[in-house]
């Protein structure tokens, strides 16, 4: 399969590139904003997309006061129009949650926080992995490399396990993406984590991005949602929904491309000042109709839904 990658580009030159192919037309987006009950007065946002357990629909998110960091990963299913918890799931000491499924088992995962080892006060994170046949049986099976957030996995068509990584610092600078192939995942290891190859000419050194969600396609791609990030002038941070393919026999990539902006989404309060243009790839569900809905997390302080053109159909066709 044919995969086409061009130069690096910058969030710059992915906005340009964004709003251009939208002048002309009219407004497509249909954003909704999803309410939350049950979790006091905290915020829930960067929601995993929709997925079954036991015959109900479930929501994972991230449950956070305004002004902390130390947050929790409650599932919720819906009622009345409100997300509530689900009664009786475990509550998992997380940020950011993910899903997929893996020979038949649900895997979850999301960022633990732990004190910093050598600097007082500071956090330091890595992505700590479930598994179970139900959201009631789930049990920490893996936990990532120090230092790295944005670990995902997902089932290959070969029967093998397709590896995104995050490294940052030396190898990575403030994030950038890897992948490798592993023969199950009871080969999961942090060293073939760490020495995964990194996607060369996806990222500029002064931004970032990770994986959020990934989908195999009918044609055996991967369909790679995500995000990328930078400062702007001012120290604020602009978080963009992006997507990209890989050929997972070849590690070939395409471009990443933006589908969706903060504007495109409902106004709404942010965490702090420097975290209004933020969107959080959470998880799409593709409709089969040509359309898509991308759940988010918006300004890391509310989550929401926005109906958009399926992305990855034209890799499909």
């Amino acid at each position: 399969m044919n995969v086409n990658k061009t130069d690096v580009k910058t969030c710059r030159v992915l906005l340009e590139q964004y709003m251009e192919s939208r002048e002309g037309t009219a407004p497509a987006h249909t954003a909704e904003k999803m309410f939350f009950a049950g979790v006091g007065d905290r915020d829930v946002y960067n929601i995993t997309a929709p997925f079954e357990d036991e015959g109900r629909t479930v929501i994972a998110g991230r449950v956070e006061s305004r002004d902390s960091e130390h947050s929790q990963v409650v599932f919720f299913v819906e009622n009345d129009g409100a997300w509530v918890p689900l009664e009786g799931a475990p509550i998992l000491e997380l940020q950011d949650p993910f899903h997929t499924r893996i020979g038949g088992e649900l895997i979850m995962g999301g960022v633990q926080i732990y004190p910093h080892p050598e600097k007082e006060g500071a956090l330091m994170w890595r992505t700590a992995f479930y598994r179970g046949g139900r959201i009631s049986d789930l049990k920490l099976f893996f936990t990532g490399p120090d230092g790295m957030k944005d670990l995902r996995l997902t089932a290959l068509p070969d029967g093998g396990i397709g590896v995104f990584t995050r490294p940052q610092g030396d190898k990575g600078g403030r994030g950038q993406i890897g992948y490798f192939r592993a023969e199950s995942l009871d080969d999961l290891t942090v060293q073939a984590i760490e020495e995964a190859p990194l996607l060369d000419g996806q990222f500029i050194p002064e931004e970032w991005g990770g994986a959020n969600e990934i989908h195999v396609l009918n044609n055996g791609l991967l369909g790679v949602l995500g995000h990328t990030a930078c400062f702007d002038a001012e120290g604020d941070r602009h978080y963009y929904p992006m997507i990209f393919v890989l050929d997972p026999q070849t590690a070939a990539f395409s471009d990443m491309m933006l589908i969706a902006v903060r504007a495109d989404f409902l106004p709404g309060p942010a965490k702090r000042e420097d975290l209004q243009d933020v969107v959080f790839s959470g998880g799409l569900v593709r409709g089969g109709d040509g359309t898509a809905v991308l759940y988010a997390g918006t300004s890391d302080a509310e989550a929401q839904r926005l109906i958009i053109a399926d992305p990855f159909a034209r890799f499909e066709s």
